[in-house]
């Protein structure tokens, strides 16, 4: 099992669209995530920095490598675009998380 973390960067006064968003989550995104190996995928707000911390979960060989060219995934991008920081393909900005310390 692979652990990975990344943050990323909501804008000011979408905190709850970010959640409204996520809560109704698109059965072919989940599905692509799942299929991909990707499960117990958790985001985390810091409300003051407006900081996403997210963190997941990987099966072992895993192809969550090939995510950004699903037609789902692409799809999704494009809808948070407006509410995110993001880059020019609409993908968003994830900085990863280097882990320092795991109690099991």
């Amino acid at each position: 099992m692979i652990r990975h973390a990344f943050k990323m960067k909501l804008k000011k006064g979408f905190e709850e669209e970010y959640k409204r968003r996520h809560d109704a989550l698109w059965p072919e995104l989940e599905k692509a995530l799942k299929e991909a190996g990707i499960h117990d995928y958790s985001i985390f707000l810091d409300e003051e920095t407006l900081t996403l911390f997210a963190v997941q979960k990987l099966e072992p060989g895993h192809t969550s490598s090939q995510l950004p060219e699903h037609p789902a995934v692409k799809k999704w991008w494009k809808y948070m675009a407006d509410i995110m920081d993001t880059n020019p393909d609409h993908s968003p900005v994830a900085i990863p998380l280097t882990e320092v310390f795991y109690l099991k």
